[in-house]
């Protein structure tokens, strides 16, 4: 059983960015053939010799498992709770495998907001497949997605783009949190606890030295760790907040910039102005 919703976008959707092509649901039973009839023409494939796309396509399996072949990886397996990303120009194949066939989404998209991910490195043909188990709420994302192709109401290809980037956001955040939780779960805890105290403490003068005393750690390998988990090193984290909630203050409060950079514990006036402007583009006194 297949269910799909072959997509148009015009010249003022693609300038958002993301335009969705495809999305569509199948069931496939033990004995059925496969891949299914009734794709559009250029997306059907035969097993053997597979196919190359000219767009993404984001497939997530529910039940099932699979291989999966592609140009740049090979051959890989493929269970319940994974997805596999297909790659534009990327030659490729995949069929489920096993006694109980499979059920699987999947959504086809096109656009400069997913060639800059690949551009930057955060996705990639040589690692098309991402193994974050069952989650109710993707099925949900899929079905909404579906249901708006189904409708087509205005700005259907807005609404679509957004459930596209919440799939690939979650998609990759949660394998990371596996991926670091399986390593070693107490220094999750312990970086959780970490960026806790210092949210807590930004109008304090509390330093990165003493959060990793109070955690037992040298300073080297709680800023290996903490830049590890969060992307950035522990002081940045710090004086970035500290700039967030002085945005804050210069917008709701009549303290004086001098009273803000005090309190906020950088070293100087000028020092916590050359710092803002530097993150936000802007002086203080310009925001005020």
């Amino acid at each position: 059983m297949q269910t799909s919703k072959y997509m148009l976008a015009s010249e003022r959707d693609q300038l958002w960015g993301l335009t969705v092509t495809t999305i569509g649901y199948e069931e496939i039973g033990p004995n059925d053939p496969y891949p299914t009839r009734g794709h559009a023409d250029g997306y059907y494939f035969d097993l053997a010799k597979g196919r190359i796309l000219p767009e993404y396509q984001l497939l997530y399996i529910i039940e099932g498992q699979g291989i999966f072949h592609s140009q740049t990886l090979g051959e890989a397996p493929l269970k319940e709770g994974d997805f596999f990303m297909l790659f534009p120009g990327e030659w490729h194949s995949y069929h489920p495998t096993g006694p109980t066939g499979w059920k699987k989404f999947w959504i086809g998209f096109q656009g400069r907001n997913v060639d800059d991910r690949v551009r930057a490195g955060f996705l990639a043909p040589t690692k098309p497949i991402y193994h974050v188990g069952f989650h109710d709420s993707i099925v949900r994302l899929y079905r909404s997605a579906y249901d708006a192709a189904v409708a087509e109401e205005a700005y259907a290809q807005q609404l679509m783009a957004g459930i596209v980037n919440h799939l690939i956001g979650l998609m990759y955040a949660l394998e990371r949190n596996i991926e670091l939780k399986s390593r070693n779960q107490s220094h999750v805890d312990l970086m959780n606890r970490a960026r806790l105290r210092i949210r807590e403490e930004l109008e304090s003068p509390l330093t990165i030295q003493q959060v990793a005393d109070d955690l037992g750690m040298s300073y080297s390998n709680f800023r290996k760790l903490f830049k590890e988990y969060t992307g950035l090193s522990p002081a940045t984290y710090q004086q970035d907040l500290r700039l967030q909630r002085a945005k804050e203050l210069l917008t709701t409060t009549s303290l004086s910039i001098k009273e803000i950079a005090y309190r906020l514990n950088f070293d100087s006036p000028d020092y916590f102005s050359s710092k803002f402007k530097i993150k936000t583009g802007r002086k203080p006194s310009d925001l005020r």
